[in-house]
């Protein structure tokens, strides 16, 4: 069997290698296969950035596309070619070949005057009235390409716009008033696209005062050639069929509401029979009472009464679906039979299964570490009739050294928990109202963790934390952990890594007792997903206290010998504030430089001299200085000091981090992209420690930043992003002074070299 599935893979990637020769073999006589369409662009009145520009934009429209390629060879036709192959066996790989692949594209399939026509009526929706398109075709070795000519000549230009409305009636009255929003301006080049975002516009403006029975299609843009000079005038009118019920704004007559509908969703109810009124406003129909009133008004953004508004219809969609409560969310809007020029809304809410059961099975891989991973999340919705969720999560996992040194830190098992229980809004005595846009969240969280290093020590661990999740706006997001307890505490350390620790005393810290109280804030701020910009940026702030208030109760003061336990731990006093930046500049349609800069500064005073552990600032590995493994780098110049077959690698931590990265970003072919980068950075401790020498931040530290650079490929399948990435140190900030660029030793021929300097990292997604 083994040797039948070898024989198989074998036939495949020979079929591959033979299709990929000739992808135009199997065409009959006299024909062509179509492989390209392309447009030049003839014009002295258009720069060559922007002819560029528009020829790709007009590519676009060019019907059929040519076969996919990556890197010139059309993949989809070589297993279409092998499907039709009598050598390849039939049944289950035969119609595979055909799923994967596509039938070949011919030049017999390409109508050219009708992309004559297309590339005409396009340049004509941009202003180019004048336009005028031909082309010609070259065909070599059965290929053939089709060079289109376009002479865009003069464009034209928007002389006046009116509009022409009767301002005698309420219709004419409101258009008129945001006239001065009009995206038609006299001087600008006319635009189709310009034309249709005026009439989504204005259709937008009267959705937002109440015009429900409104649409674009009911407004009529005239456009007047004929003026001369190459200018047009504009005439904004309404069409004279629009019905008189579009004419009309609409208010808000009845709610109601469905919490745990079931049904089709396709009709609606004008009596509903057990209907609730709450508020003087929303009916409830809800027999079994599933959720309480109060929780589902609080998200419904109409009042009886009010006009109808297009913003406050999406937000309460919006709203109703993030509560993570419902599977669908549909609405119903209807004419009163009550009221004239009113509407009846129903809200038809069809809830999420009660309770749900998700497992997660993973498998690591990093560098010579591998081991898999199992998460199984269980959750109740609507726990509390509130649309609150109670989250547990149980995982465990094992992770084992399979290449390299055997050291003290060659395996390790963990298991764990978390139980979470979030609400969808803010609890808390005081009244705090951030913005109704967006649902905000308190969270209560606790857990535990065992990690069992086997050959070294374990660790047992517990957290609580409670706190507010708040969305500003789009681009503005905050996170504020009023409360957040961590506690560890060493259960077991083996002989070997006690020895360690008398060779080295820095792997102390590792295992030190931990215990940090108080408050975390972040803030994020991002534009990145507006797609249409050149320019944007990602930005996320924190700040992180720990053990103030009781620092300042107790009198601690480390230099004086004052500290203080709390549960058999040193508690931790200390300020902490992180940042990281991002920027990323679209420099074509595929491509990219994106940079970041990542900066951690912190205060230990009181009952600490230093971070713990947990909390210390770390450089190196697949996110953050390529060259280097993680944790491998700092603090200072300081070097490793137990590296060896019998020895634990330390974790090199510190309590201020600088880093800095960039990195090309572009379109190899397909999905395949390549990217180019340089990392640099390092981290640093707040005081002198005579046990690492070279550690503590000085103003040379600009002279200690370690320095890599390297290249990668990224395997970009949608669902997913696969990152290769090679890198080689360039500067090692724990050598002399002199010596620390070492660009003169790096030898790529070298298999020794390669063994100690080329690191090679497999991530997903993007590293920052």
């Amino acid at each position: 069997m083994k040797k039948n599935n070898q024989f198989i893979i074998l036939v495949l990637f020979l079929g591959l290698f033979i299709a990929s020769c000739s992808t135009t073999k199997n065409l009959k006589e006299g024909e062509s296969l179509y492989v390209d369409g392309h447009i030049d662009i003839e014009s002295d009145t258009i720069s060559k950035e922007h002819k560029k520009a528009l020829s790709t934009h007009l590519e676009e429209v060019l019907m059929p596309k040519p076969n996919k390629s990556i890197l010139g060879w059309r993949y989809k036709l070589a297993f279409n070619n092998m499907a039709g192959n009598d050598s390849i066996q039939k049944g289950f790989i035969r119609k595979q070949l055909k799923k994967w692949g596509e039938e070949p594209v011919l030049l017999s399939d390409v109508n050219r005057e009708y992309n004559e026509n297309l590339i005409r009526n396009r340049l004509e929706n941009m202003g180019f009235f004048n336009a005028e398109v031909k082309s010609d075709t070259t065909i070599e070795k059965k290929e053939a390409t089709i060079h289109y000519i376009a002479t865009p000549n003069l464009i034209y230009k928007i002389k006046s716009v009116k509009f022409d409305l009767d301002s005698s009636i309420q219709l004419g009255k409101d258009i008129l008033k945001f006239q001065d929003k009009s995206l038609l301006k006299v001087g600008k080049h006319y635009s189709f696209d310009d034309i249709i975002n005026e009439r989504d516009r204005i259709d937008n403006e009267l959705k937002n005062i109440g015009y429900y029975y409104f649409s674009p299609d009911y407004i009529l843009v005239q456009v007047d050639s004929t003026v001369g000079s190459n200018k047009v005038d504009m005439y904004v009118t309404i069409k004279p069929e629009t019905p008189a019920i579009a004419k009309s704004p609409s208010k808000i007559n009845n709610i109601y509401i469905f919490p745990n509908y079931t049904g089709s969703g396709s009709g609606y109810q004008r009596t509903p029979r057990n209907a609730v009124l709450y508020d003087s406003t929303y009916y409830f129909i809800d027999p079994r009472n599933t959720f309480r009133k109060p929780v589902i008004a609080n998200h419904i953004f109409f009042k009886k009464g009010d006009m109808y508004n297009r913003g406050s219809h999406n937000k309460t969609i919006s709203h109703l679906v993030n509560l993570n409560s419902f599977k669908f969310v549909k609405n119903n809007f209807v004419d009163s039979k009550d009221v004239k020029n009113a509407l009846d809304v129903y809200y038809y809410l069809t809830p999420l299964p009660k309770k749900s059961i998700r497992v997660e099975l993973l498998g690591k891989m990093a560098s010579v570490y591998n081991g898999s991973e199992i998460n199984v999340n269980w959750q109740l919705r609507n726990a509390f009739k509130g649309a609150e969720t109670l989250s547990l999560n149980v995982f465990g996992g094992y992770e084992t050294q399979t290449g390299g040194s055997v050291s003290l830190n060659s395996s390790y098992y963990r298991y764990g928990a978390d139980l979470t229980l979030s609400f969808p809004r803010i609890l808390s005595p005081f009244k705090i109202s951030p913005s109704r846009r967006f649902i905000p969240k308190t969270y209560i969280k606790t857990g535990f963790e065992f990690l069992n290093r086997m050959k070294a020590y374990t660790l047992r661990s517990i957290n609580l934390d409670y706190g507010y999740v708040w969305q500003e706006s789009e681009e503005k997001q905050h996170d504020l952990g009023l409360i957040e307890i961590t506690y560890v505490q060493p259960s077991r350390i083996s002989p070997e890594y006690q020895a360690q620790m008398d060779t080295v005393p820095t792997l102390k810290h590792a295992i030190e007792p931990q215990f940090t109280i108080g408050p975390n804030y972040n803030f994020t701020l991002s534009n990145t997903l507006n797609k249409n910009l050149k320019n944007t940026f990602y930005f996320k702030g924190n700040l992180d206290l720990s053990g103030n208030v009781l620092g300042l109760i107790k009198g601690a003061n480390y230099k004086e010998g004052k500290t203080f336990k709390l549960l058999n731990a040193y508690f931790s006093q200390y300020i902490k504030v992180s940042g990281d930046g991002r920027h990323y500049m679209k420099l074509s349609e595929n491509s990219q430089l994106a940079s970041r800069v990542s900066l951690g500064l912190s205060y230990s005073y009181g009952n600490s001299n230093a971070l713990p552990y947990l909390k210390q600032y770390y450089v190196g590995g697949p996110n953050s200085i390529r060259a280097f493994a993680a944790r491998a780098i700092g603090p200072g110049t300081l070097k490793p000091q137990n590296i060896g077959s019998d020895k634990f690698y330390a974790d090199q931590t510190g309590d201020i981090k600088l880093e800095l990265n960039t990195e090309y970003r572009a379109k190899l072919a397909g999905f395949v992209h390549w990217a180019a980068f340089i990392d640099a950075g390092n981290v640093w401790l707040q005081n002198t420690d005579d046990e690492k020498p070279g550690a503590k931040f000085s103003k040379d530290f600009l002279t200690e930043l370690a320095v890599g650079g390297g290249l990668g490929l990224r395997f970009d399948f949608s669902f997913l992003i696969l990152r290769t990435d090679f890198a080689i140190p360039f500067r090692i900030p724990y050598l002399e002074k002199g010596d620390r660029w070492v660009f003169k030793d790096i030898d790529l021929g070298s298999k020794a070299w390669r063994k100690n300097n080329l690191m090679f990292n497999l991530a997903i997604g993007y590293p920052f």
